[in-house]
Parts: structure tokens; sequence; C-alpha cells
């Protein structure tokens, strides 16, 4: 029988090219979402200190992401946000926030992001880290070339259903093989649950 988790967030990726985006605190998490966010090309404003924030600082804001575990502060941001109608991420506070950025694993214009709703972060840096192997600088070359040919497909094949054939074959042979090794403690779960009465 499925389980409902707690922290159910919906996959979404935002283009925030030139929109005005806040991040507030100065620790590794605010420092690498503020690159992050420039690295997407948006317009970031980086509030070190807290005592920063305030109605003129997140006027026209887009996105705020908050790094200090803050109840007050957050609570404060999560009412601006309904106000000011900007998307609000308070982080490890999912009661406050409105949108969550999951750890992400980037290669060539490729992004995966690996979330387990604040079950298991271990589990979420073990699906990051497997991830940055095989999603290695070939993998990076091979989508690099395969935008190259898909231009060149596009510019030279009018026919659609012809192009879209030549579309799907540039990739057709391209694979992932992905195996998943569980605790012990699991596997003995799993075992005393008896065939019977697994559920999946």
């Amino acid at each position: 029988m499925p389980h409902a988790f707690d922290n159910v967030f919906l996959p979404v990726a935002l283009n925030v090219r030139g929109r005005r985006c806040v991040v507030i605190g100065d620790d590794a998490e605010a420092r690498a979402k503020a690159a992050a966010l420039r690295a997407a090309g948006a317009d970031v404003e980086w509030l070190r200190n807290p005592s920063q924030v305030g109605e003129h600082t997140l006027a026209e804001a887009f996105l705020v992401i908050s790094s200090p575990r803050d109840e007050e502060l957050s609570a404060r941001l999560s009412a601006a946000a309904e106000r000011a109608r900007f998307l609000l991420c308070c982080i490890d506070q999912p009661k406050w926030s409105t949108l969550a950025m999951p750890a992400f694993v980037a290669s060539g214009p490729v992004r995966v992001a690996i979330s387990t709703g604040g079950v298991s972060p271990t589990v979420a840096a073990t699906f990051r880290r497997a991830l940055a192997r095989a999603l290695d600088a070939r993998f990076a070359r091979f989508m690099t070339l395969l935008q190259e040919s898909r231009r060149r497909i596009r510019a030279a094949v009018i026919d659609e259903r012809e192009r879209r054939e030549r579309l799907r074959e540039s990739a057709a042979e391209f694979a992932i093989e992905v195996s998943v090794s569980y605790p012990a403690w699991f596997e003995r779960a799993e075992g005393d649950e008896g065939p019977g009465r697994r559920t999946r």
C-alpha cells in the first residue's frame, strides 16, 4: 500500500534568465544558490545579513531563497510572498516554502534534479554522486554533438515526419543502465513480510 509522504512538491524547471532573484544568508548554501542562479542568467541580489531584508529589498522579486533556519524570518518571508506573489524557498523549512530546490547534477545542457522530500538527504546524495559519475565529460560531449546534429537536421529536412524520424534516430542507440543496492536492514524487512504480503 503506498504511503503519503509529508513534503511532496511538483518537480518543475524555472526560467530565471533576466529575472530578479534574492538570496538571503551568508553560509555555503546561500553562496551555492547565488552562484547557480547567476549561472542560469538571473539578476541576483544577495543579502548576506538577514537584517537587510525588508519590503524594499523584496520588491519585484521573482524568487527569494533564504538559507537561515530562522522560523521568525521564514514566517515573515512567507507572509511577504503571499502579498507580493513571489516564489519562496526557505531551505529545510518546507512549511514556509512554495518552492523546493533539490540537489541536481549538471552535464552540458542536461540537468537532473533529485529530491527525497526530506526523507533522506543521504539517499539524495548517493543519487547525485552516481549520476555525476555517469553524466561525465564524455556525456557532455555527446549532448553537444547531438545538439549540433539536431540543428543540422532541422535546417536541412523539410518534411515533418522525416525530420521527426531523423531526430529520433540520432539518439536511438543511447541507453542508460541503473542498478540499486539496498541496506541489509531493508532486505531483512522485505524477507520478514513474506511473498504474500509484499506490495509495490
